[in-house]
C-alpha cells in the first residue's frame, strides 16, 4: 500500500493487528463496539485528567468531590450476614493513604491489582478517623506518565481498561506515521478556518500536550462530522435545484399589492422581510424549497397567501395542504376571509378584473361536488385549492400548479411532499412555439414549532429557512401560571368559572385517554366525568380524544367553535392549529409530563382573540416545579423556549427523529457548536457550488459513504 492512509483504509484494518490484541482482547473489544482501527481511533476519550493538576491524598477534604491518582496497596473482600459483598481497597500516594469501599461489586477484587495505578473520583468522608470513598468511579490508567491522561468510556460488562485502550490507540497512530494520515480538506480552507490538520487532531484528542491542544483537536474533528452532514444536505438541495425546472414568477405585481393594501392591519417588518425572501425565490429559475418558521400567531398565513397570489398573478394556481380536515377547513375559512372582495387583474376580461376563486377539497366533499371541483381545477377555473392529503390523491389534476404551501411539515412525509410537488410537473406552454417544459412548483413549508437555528440548519438543511420573529401588534399576551396544591387549584377553577360566566370558553388538556396503571395521570374520560360532577358542574362540557372517529372529533370541535360548549376536555389532539378566538383559558393537567414544544403549542390555542388569555400549568407536587414548566411561565417566545428545550433535552432526540442513523456525530453538539455548524454550512456550500457531484472532492464523498447511512447519501448517485 502506498499513499496517505484514508479513513476507509483504517476501517479495513482489523484490531487484531495491534500489539497485545489476541483472540480474548479482540472479543472484548468487539463487545465494546470496536472491530477495526477506525472505530478505535474515533472512540474518543470522555474526559482528560491533567496529572499536573490532580489532588494529592493529603489535599482531600471530607464532603468535597475530588479526583486522585493513587496506587493500590491492599485489597480484601468479605460477605455480610445477608450475603452482600464488600470489597475494601487501601490506596495512597506519597502524601497519604485513603480507603475505598465497594458494595456489591465483587469483581473489583479482580480488577484492582496491588501495585496498579488508578484514577479515583468520589466524595471522601471521615470513617473512624480515616478518609474513605464509597463506590468511587475508578479508571485503571496503567503506568502512563503523560501530563494529560485520556479516560475512555468504560463498561463494567466489558473488561477493557482505559489504559489498554490508550495503549492500542498509541500503537495505531505510531504505525500510521510512516505513510501519514490523509486529510480531505484543502490546506487553504484549514488555514482560513484556523483548523488543525487531521493527523495532529487525532494525536491531540487522545494524547494532548495541553488542554488547549485538546480543544483545538476537538474543534477540527467535530467540524469534519458537521461538514459531512452539511455536504449531504447542501448537495441534496443543489441536486433538487438542478433536476427541477421552476417557474419564473412575476412578483410584486398588482394582485399582491392589492392584497397587502386591503389587509385590515399593517404587516410587521418580519412579514415584509419574509415576503421579500420568498419573492426572491419565486422569481428565480429553480423551484423554491423554503421552510417558514413562525410562532403561533406570528402571521404565517398572510405570508403564505402572498406567495400563492404571486402564482395566480402569472395564471398559475396555488395549493395549501393541511394535516387534518379541521385544520384544512380552518385555513379555508381564514384564507377566504383574507381574500374577500379581492379582484384578479385580467387583460382578457372585459372589465380588466375577475373574481378570485378559492375552494376546499377534503374527503368529506360529496362525490358530485368533488367531480365538479376536479373538472374546474383541471381547466384552470380554481385559483387556490385548500385541502388535506386528498390533494395528492390520483385524479386530482391542476391546470398549472405554481406554488404549494404545506402546513405543519413534520406531519407529512418526504414522499407526500414529493407527490404534491409532482402534481405540478405538468407541462407549461413555451412562450413562442408549442414546446412543453415539465416544471416543478415552488414549495413553502410552514411550521409553528420553533426550531433553534443550529438544529434547523442540521435537521432541515435541504430547505432555506425564513423566520417570523415578531408578533403583530394588538395580540394580547398570554399570562402563564404554575399551579400545584389544593389552594392554588381551587383559585384556578374559580377564575375559570368567572371567565365562562362572562361568555368565554376553556380548554382542559389531559395527557392520557384512560388511566394507566404505570402512570397515575389524569385521563380525558375520567377528568371529563369528574369535572362535570365537581368544579364545572352545571356547565356544558365536551370531550375530544384521538380514539374518536374523524366525524365525532369534527362534530365536537364545531360545537365548541360555535359556542355550544363552555369547556372542551381534550388530549393533545388540539395541539396543532385549532383556532377558537373565544377560548381564553387553557388548563394543562400533569403539565410536567409534556415537553416544552408541546406545552408551547397547547398554550398557543388561546390568546387568539382580543380578550386577555390565561394558561395554568398544573403539577401534582407543590414542593418541586419542573424546569420545563418554569420556562413557560417565564417566557412566551417560542424561539427562546426552543433553545431552553435543546439545553434540557440534549440534541439526541433532534438528530434521531429527524435524521435517521446519524451515527456520525460523536463530538459535535448542536448546542455547543453553533459557530462550527455555520462554518461547516458555508464550507459545504462552497464545495458543492464548484463540485456538485464531488468528483474533485472524492475523499469527502468516500467518507460520507463510509460514515453516513445509505439513505442519507444516496442523492449523490442520483445526480
Amino acid at each position: 500500500m502506498t499513499g496517505k492512509i484514508t479513513l476507509r483504509d483504517l476501517a479495513a484494518i482489523d484490531v487484531e493487528v495491534l500489539k497485545g490484541v489476541g483472540e480474548k482482547r479482540k472479543a472484548a473489544l468487539a463487545e465494546y463496539g470496536i472491530n477495526n482501527v477506525l472505530e478505535l481511533l474515533t472512540n474518543y476519550p470522555r474526559k482528560w485528567v491533567d496529572r499536573t493538576n490532580e489532588a494529592r491524598v493529603s489535599d482531600l477534604v471530607a464532603g468535597q468531590e475530588a479526583l486522585v491518582i493513587v496506587e493500590v496497596r491492599k485489597v480484601s473482600k468479605f460477605t455480610t450476614k445477608n450475603r452482600k459483598t464488600i470489597v475494601n481497597v487501601q490506596v495512597g500516594d506519597e502524601s497519604g493513604r485513603l480507603t475505598a469501599v465497594f458494595f456489591n461489586q465483587p469483581w473489583r477484587e479482580r480488577q484492582l491489582k496491588v501495585g496498579s495505578q488508578v484514577a479515583m473520583f468520589g466524595k471522601p468522608d471521615l470513617y473512624r478517623g480515616v478518609l474513605q470513598m464509597s463506590n468511587p468511579l475508578v479508571d485503571l490508567i496503567g503506568d502512563r506518565t503523560g501530563r494529560i491522561v485520556p479516560i475512555y468510556p468504560q463498561s463494567e460488562k466489558v473488561q477493557v481498561s482505559t489504559w489498554e485502550l490508550a495503549t492500542w490507540v498509541e500503537n495505531a497512530l505510531e504505525r500510521c506515521r510512516e505513510r501519514g494520515i490523509s486529510d480531505p480538506l484543502p490546506s487553504d480552507l484549514l488555514e482560513r478556518l484556523e483548523l488543525a490538520d487531521r493527523t495532529s487532531a487525532l494525536w491531540s484528542i487522545h494524547f494532548p500536550d495541553s488542554m488547549v491542544a485538546k480543544q483545538n483537536a476537538r474543534r477540527r474533528l467535530a467540524f469534519d462530522e458537521l461538514l459531512r452532514v452539511q455536504v449531504v444536505l447542501v448537495g441534496r438541495k443543489r441536486a433538487f435545484e438542478l433536476d427541477n425546472t421552476g417557474i419564473r414568477h412575476k412578483v410584486g405585481g398588482k394582485l399582491q399589492q392589492r392584497f397587502i393594501a386591503a389587509l385590515p392591519f399593517a404587516i410587521t417588518s418580519a412579514q415584509q422581510r419574509v415576503i421579500n425572501e420568498i419573492d426572491g425565490d419565486l422569481a428565480a429559475p429553480h423551484p423554491m424549497h423554503r421552510l417558514l418558521q413562525g410562532d403561533v400567531g406570528s402571521g404565517k398565513t398572510v405570508v403564505a397567501v402572498s406567495a400563492m397570489l404571486a402564482a395566480v398573478q402569472g395564471r398559475h394556481q396555488g395549493a395549501l395542504m393541511a394535516p387534518t380536515e379541521v385544520l384544512a377547513e380552518q385555513h379555508f375559512a381564514g384564507v377566504k376571509k383574507l381574500l374577500e372582495g379581492l379582484l384578479v387583474p385580467d387583460d382578457d376580461n372585459l372589465f380588466g378584473d375577475r373574481q378570485l376563486r378559492v375552494e376546499l377539497l377534503t374527503s368529506r366533499i360529496t362525490s358530485e361536488r368533488r367531480r365538479e371541483l376536479l373538472r374546474d381545477l383541471a381547466n384552470g377555473g380554481i385559483d387556490i385549492l385548500i385541502g388535506t392529503h386528498a390533494l395528492i390523491q390520483d385524479g386530482v389534476e391542476f391546470a398549472s400548479l405554481g406554488v404549494v404551501v404545506i402546513d405543519e411539515q413534520h406531519r407529512f412525509g418526504v414522499e407526500q411532499r414529493a407527490a404534491l410537488r409532482n402534481k405540478g410537473s405538468n407541462s407549461v406552454k413555451g412562450a413562442k412555439a408549442e414546446t412543453y417544459v415539465a416544471t416543478s412548483p415552488d414549495v413553502l413549508v410552514m411550521t409553528a414549532t420553533p426550531i433553534p437555528r443550529t438544529a434547523a440548519m442540521t435537521v432541515y438543511g435541504d430547505l432555506d429557512v425564513s423566520v417570523l420573529d415578531e408578533m403583530p401588534p394588538g395580540r394580547t399576551p398570554i399570562k402563564t401560571a404554575w399551579v400545584a396544591g389544593e389552594k392554588s387549584e381551587s383559585k384556578m377553577w374559580s377564575e375559570v368559572r368567572d371567565a365562562i360566566a362572562q361568555g368565554q370558553q376553556t380548554f382542559v388538556v389531559c395527557p392520557l385517554i384512560e388511566e394507566s396503571d404505570k402512570l397515575q395521570v389524569a385521563s380525558a374520560e375520567d377528568t371529563f366525568k369528574l369535572l362535570a360532577k365537581t368544579e364545572l358542574k352545571g356547565l356544558k362540557l365536551g370531550l375530544l380524544h384521538g380514539r374518536m372517529s374523524s366525524n365525532e372529533k369534527d362534530e365536537t370541535m364545531t360545537k365548541f367553535r360555535d359556542r355550544q360548549l363552555d369547556v372542551l376536555v381534550a388530549t393533545t389532539v388540539i395541539e396543532v392549529g385549532v383556532d377558537v378566538p373565544n377560548a381564553t383559558c387553557m388548563i394543562v393537567l400533569d403539565a410536567d409530563r409534556f415537553g416544552i414544544a408541546q406545552l408551547h403549542q397547547l398554550r398557543g390555542r388561546v390568546g387568539r382573540g382580543v380578550i386577555a388569555s390565561r394558561c395554568w400549568l398544573v403539577t401534582s407536587n407543590p414542593e418541586v416545579s419542573s424546569p420545563r414548566v418554569d420556562a413557560l411561565v417565564e417566557s412566551t417566545d417560542g424561539f427562546y423556549l426552543a433553545e431552553v428545550d435543546l439545553e434540557l433535552r440534549g440534541e439526541g432526540t433532534i438528530m434521531n427523529t429527524a435524521q435517521k442513523g446519524r451515527s456520525d456525530l460523536k463530538l459535535a453538539s448542536l448546542r455547543r457548536d453553533r459557530d462550527l455548524i455555520e462554518l461547516a454550512r458555508a464550507a459545504a456550500t462552497e464545495i458543492i457550488a464548484t463540485d456538485p457531484t464531488l468528483k474533485i472532492h472524492k475523499e469527502i464523498r468516500d467518507e460520507i459513504d463510509l460514515l453516513l447511512t445509505p439513505d442519507e447519501e444516496e442523492f449523490l448517485f442520483k445526480n
